[in-house]
Order: structure tokens, then sequence, then C-alpha cells
């Protein structure tokens, strides 16, 4: 007859001497399906362009400076700008978005986190095509002022930085409330009595105690909305048009159209550098590092 307990110490000393076992296909996963792509992507970006397409491995740094076109670099100066904008417009909007929520009572909570995730039930692409028939000049935008007498002659909205920035903060504001719920909620009401109780005022409370405390999850927003903004292919496309090109567009554009594989590959591989850098640096900024070395 087999001991149990016997056999549950034989499993706790194997846990012990391979702790990191239960890893292991995710590890595989990702070795699989992102580092060996991602390698295969770096090294094509430092070959040249086949005659009628594709890829020659011909080691070349052409790829890379070709990037200091100022061409190429207004479009990332266009794609870091309007990630910003978007950022910074999703935070302003949101948190008092997310406040509101999370001092909501608990039975209603709910109700506006749904209204909050309800635009991630219809596809993004259909949304966009929403927004183009809103903004154009024959669109309800233009209709509408012109009704209440607001304007005199429709507004060129369409195809520019304005509506670009428009679609990203309408698509991405739900990745900014989201994680700013989650902060705000945990917060420890205590807290905030206690400042009040030390005749502290709204604008010291919210700079003092509040925005500190739930400076996670501003973070942590502020990355969500951030990185897939810079990158963006769908909103810039069809709001912006051929006046405004993102980097996504342009990595688009070399792999599709002109099929030059290797120099949208650098494209690619700069731009994920940037954003890696920056991240690091806001993580620097925002005091991650210090509190993971408080903790330690």
């Amino acid at each position: 007859m087999i001991d149990p307990s016997s056999t549950v110490s034989r499993h706790q000393s194997t846990r012990q001497r391979h702790p990191y076992w239960p890893l292991f296909p995710a590890v595989l996963w990702m070795l699989a399906f992102f580092l060996l792509p991602l390698l295969l992507v770096f090294a094509i970006s430092f070959a040249s362009r086949g005659l009628y397409g594709g890829v020659r491995w011909v080691f070349s740094l052409t790829n890379y400076l070709m990037i200091l076109d100022p061409l190429y670099l207004r479009i990332y100066g266009r794609s870091f700008l309007l990630a910003s904008g978007t950022t910074g417009i999703c935070l302003l909007i949101g948190y008092p978005l997310a406040y509101f929520i999370a001092r909501a009572p608990a039975r209603w909570q709910g109700v506006w986190l749904l209204f909050v995730i309800i635009p991630f039930w219809t596809n993004f692409l259909v949304r966009t095509y929403a927004w183009m028939f809103i903004l154009r000049t024959e669109g309800l935008l233009n209709t509408v002022l012109l009704d209440v007498g607001m304007i005199r002659a429709p507004i060129e909205i369409l195809y520019t930085d304005w509506a670009v920035l428009i679609g990203l903060v309408y698509g991405y504001l739900p990745f900014m409330v989201l994680p700013l719920y989650a902060a705000i909620e945990r917060l420890n009401r205590s807290v905030v009595e206690a400042a009040w109780d030390l005749y502290a005022n709204g604008w010291s409370l919210f700079w003092r105690v509040i925005f500190p405390l739930t400076k996670s999850g501003v973070i942590a927003g502020c990355l969500l909305v951030f990185i897939p903004t810079i990158g963006a292919y769908i909103t810039p496309d069809l709001l912006g048009g051929a006046k405004t090109m993102m980097v996504g567009n342009l990595i688009q554009h070399e792999y599709l159209v002109i099929r030059d594989w290797p120099f949208g590959s650098a494209i690619s591989f700069v731009l994920m550098a940037a954003v890696v850098l920056g991240v690091l640096m806001y993580f620097k900024c925002g005091g991650v590092f210090e509190d993971v070395k408080e903790r330690r």
C-alpha cells in the first residue's frame, strides 16, 4: 500500500529541486513565437532588398542610416507627438472618470465599468469607420454645429492630425480608465479622511495623497496607451489618410507596397528600441525602481 504522506513529500522535494519547471511551457511558447521571429526580423534589418523585393543576405548598415533622413525623422516625430498627446488626454479624461467610478456605490460600479468596456464589443475597424462618418464635412458633427449656428461653414477635420488624435483617444481611453480604477479602488479611504482632518485642501489632497498612492495605476495606464498608439496603423490610415502617416503606416508601406523588408525591419527595431528606452526612463521618473529597491 502506498503511503500518501511519502508521495506528497516526494512531490514537494521535486518542486524544491526544480522550482521553475511549471514555467517551461510559457518559456517554450515565447521562444518559438516571439524570440525566434524577433531575431529573424533583426537579421533581416541588416540585409539588402532584392531586385524584385524580398531579401538579399548582404550585410549592410544602409537601412539604419536611411532612417536619419528628415522625411522619416518627421514621421517618427509625428508618431511620438500623437502618442504623447493621446496619452495625456486619456489621462486627463480617464482619471476623473476612474475616480468617479471607484467612489460610486458598489452596486453601480459594475454598471459604469460596463459602459467603459462596451466599445470592445464592436470591432475596432467598424468603430473607426463610424468616426469617419462623424468627422467628415457632411458628417454628424458639422451638421449639428451648422444647425445650432456655431459655425458658418463646415470644418475640415477628417484626414488631419486632429482626426487621428480624436480616434486614438476614443480607441484607447478604456485602457487608461481600467488600471486607474483598480488603483483608486484599492485606495485606503482612511488616509484621505486623515488628510482632511489635517486641514488639507482639495488640491494638496490630490497631489500629495491621492495621486502618489495611485501612481502605479497612472504608470500602467500610460504604458497601455502610449505603446500601442505609437505603432497605430488603422486609425491614422483611415482618419488621417495620406496626409498623416505614422510609423505603423510607414512599416506597412515598406513591407507590402515597396516590398523593402530590410528597411521595414530596421524601422521596426528603431521604434522598438525608442519605446523600450522611453519606458525605462518613464519607470525611472515614476520611481518604480526606487520602490523596488526599498522593498528589497
